[in-house]
């Protein structure tokens, strides 16, 4: 079925990354890449490198990204002052833009989803450092939600802790739930993030595909750029269903207060890996471990805390688990997807 794309408005004043200006810098040496004979991709470091002058953390916005400008300036204040040397916060155009920041030492650090931050390891040797926790779980679920409760619950809709409405199981936020209903999606309105969002595509895609449907001529894509735009393209009645993780509708709550009853989430996918950290091959051990100790420090206070939930909701920063992250890889395969 034909695709159609929803942008969002642009920008201005904001710094972007972009696959177009990177420069051809590569990584200083040979990646450790993960194979099913080595294991996961645990990275590499360059214990030749100087001490660096400043570092560039790269971002990807999950909604307003004009929003992420203004609330990442505190986590920029915070590492600066932990490490000792200027740390300025970029927001990449996209997930990819990210990954090749760092390949091309223009970001030293990237907040990434999991897929993402296997193909920094697999392709530039970077180190995935750190993941995110929210509320307490390291995995999350992504949702599908819809302005037609009718024809997709099976049971009557109910509140959640947050006063929004779920049905089908689905009010814990912990999948998968509720997934025998997405097949009636067939010949629906559907709007998807980007190829690369696991929560807005990769999962939600093997899911279909797991009930026989066919993401590219089963339903009409209504393409959308981030998490908040699939959630208001429901809302608005641009698609009948939409995909993000659970439960992106609190990010557009403050503007839009009745989205928790028009947008009705009804199936969640099995778990993903949550995002994180990922830090650049071209530091040298001593430095990655540095980062890695400060961001995780930051987390530990409630001013940290109070902006990494501004960020991208998180309550706190563990150690990753480089084999979990493989779990998105081969949902990513799955459907297609190197």
């Amino acid at each position: 079925m034909k695709a159609r794309t929803l942008t969002a408005a642009m920008v201005s004043g904001i710094a972007l990354i972009t696959t177009l200006t990177l420069s051809g810098c590569g990584v200083q040496q040979q990646p450790t890449g993960g194979d099913e004979a080595s294991g996961p991709c645990v990275g590499s470091s360059n214990d030749s490198a100087g001490d660096p002058e400043q570092l560039t953390l790269a971002l990807v916005p999950s909604g307003d990204a004009k929003k992420l400008v203004e609330t990442v300036k505190p986590l920029e204040d915070a590492l600066t002052d932990r490490l000792g040397i200027p740390v300025k916060g970029v927001i990449s155009q996209d997930y990819q833009a990210a990954v090749e920041a760092i390949g091309s030492d223009q970001a030293q650090i990237g907040m990434l989803p999991s897929l993402q931050m296997s193909q920094a390891c697999d392709k530039y040797g970077a180190v995935p450092a750190l993941q995110t926790e929210r509320n307490g779980k390291s995995t999350y679920a992504a949702q599908f939600f819809t302005n037609d409760p009718e024809k997709y619950c099976s049971d009557e809709p109910v509140e959640g802790e947050n006063g929004m409405l779920y049905c089908n199981g689905t009010e814990s936020g912990t999948g998968p739930a509720g997934l025998d209903s997405i097949e009636k999606m067939k010949g629906a309105t559907v709007s998807l993030l980007q190829a690369a969002s696991p929560a807005g595509y990769i999962f939600p895609v093997a899911a279909m595909k797991k009930t026989g449907l066919d993401a590219t001529t089963d339903i009409e894509t209504v393409q959308v750029t981030a998490n908040d735009a699939s959630v208001l393209a429901v809302y608005n009645g641009d698609a009948e269903v939409g995909t993000s993780y659970w439960d992106a509708r609190e990010v557009v709550a403050g503007d839009t207060p009745d989205v928790g009853e028009k947008v009705v989430v009804f199936a969640l996918t099995e778990e993903i890996p949550n995002d994180g950290v990922s830090l650049s091959s071209n530091l040298s051990e001593e430095w990655q471990t540095k980062i890695a100790d400060a961001l995780k420090d930051f987390a530990s206070t409630d001013e940290g805390v109070e902006a990494l939930q501004a960020i991208y909701q998180i309550t706190g920063l563990v150690d990753a688990d480089p084999e979990s992250l493989q779990k998105t890889q081969e949902a990513a395969k799955s459907i297609g997807l190197g």
